[in-house]
C-alpha cells in the first residue's frame, strides 16, 4: 500500500443511503477501489474476494452489535475503523477488544472521515516491514515476523508461512524495527517478542524451534 489513493476500502453498513454517501465522498477525493456489503454475509465474501486494506464497519448491523463480532473474522491485511450512532461506553469498550484503528460517528462529516482515513494508514504503515524482493516492494506486518536470522551479507526473514531473504545487514534491520516488540538474541538472531513460547538459560523457543540466546542479550528477556 504504497500510495494513498490505492487503498483498498470496504464501507460495512446496512443503511444503504449513508453507506452510497460515504462511497461517494470517498470517490470524489480520488479513492479508486471502493466496495460495499449491506449485510454480514456480503462482508464476509468481500473481505476474502476484494481483501480491502481499510474497512468502514457500522457496529450495528441490522440493529445487534453485528460489526464487532465480524470484525474479528476480517482478513489479515486490513484494518477496522468502526462506524456508529451511538455513545454506548459499555458498547465502545467492547469493540476496543478488535483492536480497531479509529471511530467515525454518524453524521459521518467529509472532513472527519479523511482523518480517520489517514490515520488509519499512518497507524498501518507504522506496523509494516518493508523491503525489495527482486523488484517487488513487499510489506511484512510485524505480526507475522517470527525472527531474523543473519547469514554473511544477508538476513533472512522467517514469517508465519515463508522466508525471505534481504541483502542487508542486522543492525539496518533493526534499526527499522520497534524495540518494544522486536529484540536481538544473538548477534546473528532477532525475535519477535510476541511469538516467544518459551525462555532458557540459553535459547528463546518460537514455534518449536531453539533460537540461542547469549548473554550479551539474555538481561531483556528476564
Amino acid at each position: 500500500m504504497n500510495k494513498l489513493y490505492d487503498t483498498k476500502i470496504l464501507i460495512v453498513e446496512d443503511e444503504i443511503i449513508i453507506a452510497d454517501y460515504i462511497e461517494e465522498l470517498l470517490l470524489e477525493e480520488n479513492f479508486k477501489h471502493i466496495t460495499i456489503a449491506n449485510n454480514k454475509e456480503t462482508a464476509l465474501i468481500k473481505m476474502t474476494s476484494f481483501l480491502p486494506d481499510i474497512i468502514l464497519m457500522d457496529i450495528n448491523l441490522k440493529g445487534e452489535n453485528e460489526g464487532i463480532s465480524l470484525a474479528k473474522s476480517k482478513n489479515n491485511n486490513a484494518t477496522v475503523v468502526f462506524i456508529t450512532g451511538q455513545h454506548d461506553l459499555v458498547l465502545m469498550n467492547e469493540a476496543l477488544k478488535s483492536n480497531p484503528a479509529a471511530y467515525l460517528t454518524k453524521p459521518i462529516k467529509r472532513l472527519d472521515l479523511l482523518a480517520t482515513i489517514n490515520l488509519a494508514i499512518y497507524k498501518k504503515q507504522s506496523q509494516i516491514f518493508q523491503f525489495k524482493d527482486g523488484y517487488d516492494i513487499v510489506n511484512l506486518n510485524f505480526s507475522d515476523i517470527r525472527y531474523f536470522v543473519a547469514e554473511g551479507n544477508y538476513v533472512n526473514i522467517y514469517t508465519l508461512t515463508k522466508r525471505f531473504t534481504i541483502r542487508q545487514s542486522l543492525m539496518a534491520v533493526m534499526d527499522k524495527l520497534p524495540t518494544d516488540r522486536f529484540k536481538q538474541t544473538h548477534r546473528s538472531y532477532i525475535v519477535n517478542k510476541n511469538k516467544i513460547e518459551r525462555v532458557t538459560s540459553n535459547a528463546v523457543v518460537i514455534n518449536g524451534l531453539d533460537i540461542p540466546l547469549s548473554r550479551t542479550y539474555a538481561k531483556q528477556f528476564k
